[in-house]
């Protein structure tokens, strides 16, 4: 119990990355199909892409206002100064997730239905940017006086969150043609083979060139590279490439689920990498400042409570969300799931 007891912040720090990560495992891929509709070919294209999601893509975008929650209670501190930081991208990301919400509650009985299209997909983009800058101007550093706040309203715009931003934008696009192949068949299909592979190599190159400059804007991290016997941040790197190898060869093969599959591991490895690099800091920051996972988290009574909360709910949710998947398997056709 003691162990426990000391360790909570940690746990919910586990907990906090995987609602993170199963959000962008699963909206993310919504995002990127959204993105799509702006450049795909004809409109029934464009009705068969959000048809795909169209049964899913509430539930997935709920995980973020969960994530919210969970920040709230159990790391306040973070939560405060975070969206007093950043809080011109995130109403970007809201007003991205209000447009598709809007495009898809209109979309189905709508008379000129392109015009609701075209909202679908401006507002995945929004979303997206307002997500990528987001997460530029966390790991580019937040200045913190007095826990408190003590930057500017732009400090967020440089050229590193511009970097992140491209990088969230392709990683989804890269997600949402993963799931096309995997859901779709036919010319959109083999299209969507043809992004994947397009989009994976940008993803790629800008996931190095994030991962380079994360190294050497916080020193704890590039310590983290110089350090002997290595730290595990060499084994999730090497994992990363390892997915990378085995994304590009799935493509290559024409296999249908692995694509999506090793995509998923490649942002699972490189997520888990890039933590690792950061830890024990929670709000990076360039300066001697950066707050830790410990400094920023609630009280031990706090954190207990909601565990034995999450205890109970999460089993709930889980199980809800895999047999709402189950349920529309298949592959979606002009008409709509298959069933198999």
């Amino acid at each position: 119990m003691d162990i426990m007891n000391a360790n909570l912040a940690d746990i919910w720090l586990v907990l906090v990355g995987f609602f993170l990560l199963y959000y962008v495992l699963t909206d993310g891929a919504d995002l990127g199909i959204g993105m799509l509709t702006l450049v795909a070919g004809s409109d029934q294209d464009k009705e068969t892409m959000m048809l795909s999601i169209h049964t899913i893509w509430h539930g997935n975008q709920t995980w973020i206002v969960i994530l919210g929650g969970i920040l709230f209670g159990a790391f306040p501190l973070f939560y405060a100064i975070v969206l007093s930081a950043l809080y011109i991208p995130l109403s970007l990301m809201l007003f991205g997730f209000i447009f598709r919400g809007v495009a898809f509650e209109f979309h189905d009985n709508a008379k000129r239905k392109s015009i609701w299209l075209v909202s679908f997909g401006i507002g995945s983009l929004m979303a997206t940017l307002g997500q990528g800058f987001a997460l530029g101007g966390l790991l580019g550093g937040i200045s913190v006086q007095a826990d408190s706040f003590a930057g500017q309203a732009g400090d967020w715009l440089n050229w590193y969150s511009v970097l992140a931003a491209v990088g969230v934008v392709c990683g989804y696009l890269m997600l949402g043609a993963g799931f096309l192949i995997a859901r779709t068949s036919g010319k959109l299909q083999a299209r969507s083979y043809r992004t994947a592979l397009t989009t994976g190599i940008l993803t790629l190159v800008v996931s190095a060139g994030i991962y380079v400059f994360t190294s050497m804007l916080h020193v704890e991290m590039a310590a983290k590279w110089l350090q002997s016997p290595p730290s595990f941040l060499y084994l999730f790197s090497f994992l990363t490439v390892v997915a990378f190898i085995m994304y590009f060869r799935s493509l290559r093969r024409k296999k249908q689920l692995a694509p999506l599959v090793w995509n998923w591991l490649i942002i699972i490895f490189s997520f888990t990498g890039l933590s690792i690099g950061l830890y024990p800091a929670m709000i990076p920051s360039l300066d001697s400042t950066s707050l830790s996972v410990q400094e920023v988290a609630a009280s031990p009574t706090t954190l207990r409570f909601m565990l034995v909360v999450m205890a109970v709910l999460l089993p709930i949710i889980l199980t809800y969300t895999t047999y709402s998947y189950w349920i529309f398997r298949g592959k979606t056709t002009e008409e709509g799931y298959d069933g198999n």
